[in-house]
């Protein structure tokens, strides 16, 4: 079987091209966001070919997997095919909704002839699905290994564009949470950072990292800090559960369903989230346990294995 697939999401898409299928990946000569290609930080297996446009007008595509709504536009020019009528195709929704949590409509509402897919059960819920038929298969994440070592007491928080994004992912309380534990923000476009927001260097060092190296130094955190405010599930938060990271986490969209009593701190309060940051940085042994537990849990919803599964099933379904 052959599945069209746009390079978006790196990450997740890593674990989505381990299924036993081909995947074609379209490429530009500029390498732009609608022809990627191949990445070029992470190992994907010799089942992933690049194709460019003018080939995938004669290649054979037995699904088409779309992630954003120009996708649509695009796969019907670039291989003269109508996803969900020509091909069968799914759509999947990385995002909660940007305008509103209760009145923003899916630009697939009105289809009838493409599953949409959501990553988490919250975001089904908040989206306004209309007519389109809706499942959720939730992340799968390839396991790191047990990598936490703990051995500086500073917290590690990911996120990518953290000025552009702002309030949404939570980097203007990144000043406060520095008053209580000296930070590493790891991520795309974060040199600067720390010097925009008037931390000194011995509070907060920005990281962007190659990402065979970011896991490792992530590891090296004694805690895993996530103040995010309204994005869907990160993946960066699962990851560090498999390293074997304690977390803190505001209780914000999914967070409450992949960081169970005893694998972190989850809360809205400041209070909570500041004494368990302090606990974490001053207790190494309490730090490894709750981290141990956080590996347990995310191992158990949100491995790799369940992930392919939940979509073989599923890719059977819609190409019945």
């Amino acid at each position: 079987m052959n599945i069209l697939v746009w390079h978006v999401h790196g990450s997740w898409l890593t674990s989505f091209v381990q299924g036993p299928y081909d995947f074609l990946v379209p490429v530009t000569p500029e390498r732009g966001p609608d022809g990627l290609g191949r990445a070029r930080t992470w190992e994907w297996p010799p089942s992933v070919r690049e194709v460019g446009p003018a080939g995938l007008r004669g290649a054979g595509i037995d699904l088409m997997v779309l992630q954003r709504p120009h996708e649509l536009g695009l796969a019907e020019e670039w291989t003269g095919r109508r996803p969900g009528v020509d091909v069968p195709a799914v759509y999947v929704e990385h995002n909660c909704p940007h305008e509103s949590a209760v009145g923003t409509r899916h630009p697939l509402a009105d289809r009838t002839d493409i599953t949409l897919v959501h990553v988490t059960h919250f975001n089904r819920l908040m989206w306004d699905n209309g007519r389109a038929p809706t499942t959720v298969i939730e992340h799968g994440i390839i396991d790191p290994g047990h990598l936490w070592t703990g051995e500086e007491p500073r917290a590690a928080v990911v996120v990518n564009e953290p000025v552009r994004r702002g309030r949404t992912t939570g980097t203007d309380l990144l000043p406060r949470f520095a008053r209580t534990v000296p930070l590493d923000v790891f991520g795309m476009r974060t040199e600067g950072l720390c010097g925009r927001l008037g931390l000194p260097p011995d509070r907060c060092r920005g990281r962007d990292l190659p990402q065979g190296d970011l896991h490792p130094a992530m590891a090296r955190c004694r805690l895993y800090l996530h103040p995010v405010r309204w994005t869907s599930l990160g993946l960066s938060l699962l990851e560090a559960m498999f390293l074997g990271m304690p977390v803190v986490a505001l209780d914000t969209t999914e967070v409450r369903e992949a960081v169970p009593a005893g694998a972190g701190v989850v809360s809205n309060r400041f209070d909570v989230l500041e004494d368990a940051v302090r606990r974490f940085t001053a207790d190494p042994a309490y730090a490894r346990a709750t981290g141990e537990a956080a590996r347990a849990a995310v191992q158990a919803r949100y491995g790799e294995r369940r992930f392919r599964d939940d979509w073989e099933r599923l890719i059977k379904e819609v190409t019945r």
